[in-house]
């Protein structure tokens, strides 16, 4: 059979077959016209330039100028990174990175949308969001002139956004260079007339919940937990300090700086503005859930006990924190139920049995007012010190 096959040249006639196919297929390929960036601007830019990062897509914006107008179009990337960047964030008078259009809202608004520059609505966003409000401006705080000041942020957490169910939550990080004397961070509810709050003392480790019931005489209500240690450093804290809202719950991270040597030393490296050796993050866990919140916005702010000179200055504001909450909760063997843990105490301006605040302190905001009575330990409401739960 084999030689039946040579001798009628199958072989033969087979390999010009292959040669011919061979031949077309680099005559079609040679006789493509070569692509430009145009031909990308439907489907595949959009699908490519998702995947891209900020810096290499304004690389990209830069190469071709049709290509940086389609990228700033209600389909082009900035729109999508700014979702993802700004999710569970808005600022306080231009709301939310994608502005929410009611079903009932009329044709001009719409058209307003479609004409929305995402690329430029990304970087007033990116600039915008890690800022103080008045009178404070920027990403840093120098210079406290009151007691009790408070520093609000210009974003507000929207907890409808981040949600039960959302695999994405908000961090919030700010560094202490320098410390006159005490600071806490908490949210507050006062965006949607609610008059709450839940704080962080970096110093003492406690989250404190409060309420005020009362304006006049001032009367405020609340519970407090110690899910870290004091920190025993014999100076007011230094280091870096964390919120994270994730579902319907909030964590808190502290990260240490540790004592220089000398007081000079310490003073010679913040005037320079250079940060210390650091210790290893720590967390609260998951310390409150929201029900204590009115609306769906929450503040963040700084809360300053005294005047002074301070370097505080707003780190990042992004997704992940800097250790994983679970873990370092099921890691913790001293660890318990925050749902059980909690203190109560509650104090009225002028009555006998109230915080013993000192007299004649000025009366500021709950945050601020109660920030200072807890860091000296002068809380004498019911539950006050009960079962070793906060150490003075």
């Amino acid at each position: 059979m084999k030689s039946t096959f040579q001798d009628h040249g199958a072989f033969q006639a087979a390999r010009p077959l292959y040669s011919v196919c061979r031949t077309r297929s680099t005559v079609q390929v040679s006789d493509m016209p070569e692509l430009g960036f145009a031909e990308l601007c439907g489907g595949p830019y959009y699908i490519l330039s998702v995947m891209l990062d900020v810096n290499s897509l304004c690389s990209m914006d830069a190469t071709c100028k049709l290509l940086r107008q389609l990228s700033r179009t209600n389909l082009g990337p900035w729109r999508e990174l700014g979702r993802r960047a700004f999710h569970g964030l808005e600022l306080e008078r231009e709301g939310t990175f994608e502005p929410e259009l009611l079903a009932e809202e009329d044709q001009c608004c719409r058209l307003k949308m479609s004409r929305v520059d995402w690329k430029v609505r990304y970087y007033h966003f990116k600039y915008s969001v890690p800022t103080f409000s008045s009178p404070f401006s920027g990403r840093e705080v120098t210079s406290v002139a009151h007691p009790d000041e408070v520093a609000y942020l210009r974003c507000r957490l929207c907890t409808d956004v981040v949600s039960e169910g959302c695999s994405q939550g908000v961090y919030l990080e700010v560094e202490v260079v320098s410390n006159s004397d005490n600071l806490s961070m908490a949210v507050v509810d006062f965006e949607a007339g609610g008059c709450s709050s839940v704080t962080f003392s970096p110093d003492t480790g406690a989250v404190i919940r409060e309420r005020k019931v009362r304006e006049a005489p001032r009367k405020v209500e609340g519970a407090y937990i110690q899910p870290l240690p004091t920190v025993a450093t014999g100076r007011p804290f230094h280091g870096l300090m964390g919120l994270y809202l994730y579902q319907d719950r909030l964590a808190f991270f502290r990260r240490c700086e540790l004592p220089g040597a000398e007081a000079s030393a310490d003073f010679g490296r913040l005037t320079h503005g250079e940060r210390g050796e650091l210790a290893a993050w720590e967390t609260t866990g998951f310390v409150s859930d929201l029900n204590w919140a009115e609306g769906r916005r929450l503040t963040p702010c700084l809360a300053f006990r005294d005047e002074g000179a301070y370097r505080v200055r707003i780190v990042q504001i992004g997704a992940t924190p800097p250790i994983d909450v679970q873990r370092a909760m099921h890691s913790d063997s001293k660890a318990s139920d925050w749902r059980t843990s909690w203190s109560d105490f509650d104090w009225e301006v002028g009555s006998s049995d109230a915080l013993q605040l000192e007299a004649g302190a000025p009366t500021f905001s709950p945050v601020a007012r109660l920030q200072r009575s807890f860091a000296e330990g002068t809380i004498a409401g019911q539950s006050a010190r009960a079962e070793g739960q906060v150490q003075w």
